[in-house]
């Protein structure tokens, strides 16, 4: 067994498997919580924009409830970034696991449900769907996105 070759790739594993296992998706996003009916916390699904009049969660498991939200109804949009260390198994194997950044990306949104009871929806959107949601449901709601800093908007806006 070539020992050198081994190392090698057991560090390549562990920091494909850190960015698989702690992240969500690129072009998904996952409900973490709010006070939505039958979706459990931290459900990973698709969040579609392209309907005109509704923001609508898919779970990927067909169990959970499907959240639709209409633009209409919306009454704030916040957005957050939250950057943690990448601490796992893969400190056991590397060290160089600490100095790897991971920034999760936060919509929150609250919304007049059609009782008109105020909900709230708090979402992690993945890297690849953060501007254009954030767009989209500023756009299509008429709301203006809260951020929580000046480097959150930076990165909602593209760096502007």
């Amino acid at each position: 067994m070539n020992f050198p070759r081994f190392i090698a790739t057991v560090l390549i594993a562990a920091f494909v498997s850190q960015a698989v296992l702690f992240a969500v998706d690129s072009k998904k996003a996952e409900y973490i919580g709010g006070t939505v009916a039958g979706l459990p916390e931290k459900t990973e699904g698709r969040l579609d924009t392209a309907n005109e009049t509704t923001l609508t969660f898919t779970p990927d498991k067909r169990e959970h409830a499907v959240l639709a939200i209409p633009y209409a109804r919306i009454k704030e949009i916040e957005y957050g970034q939250k950057a943690g260390r990448r601490v796992g198994v893969a400190i056991l194997v590397s060290p160089l696991a600490l100095f790897s950044k991971k920034r999760k990306h936060f919509m929150t949104v609250s919304y007049d449900d059609a009782n008109g009871k105020e909900q709230a929806a708090v979402l992690e959107l993945g890297k690849d769907i953060i501007r254009t949601t954030l767009t989209i449901v500023e756009t299509r709601s008429g709301k203006d996105i809260t951020y929580q800093d000046e480097e959150a908007r930076k990165a909602g806006r593209g760096g502007n």
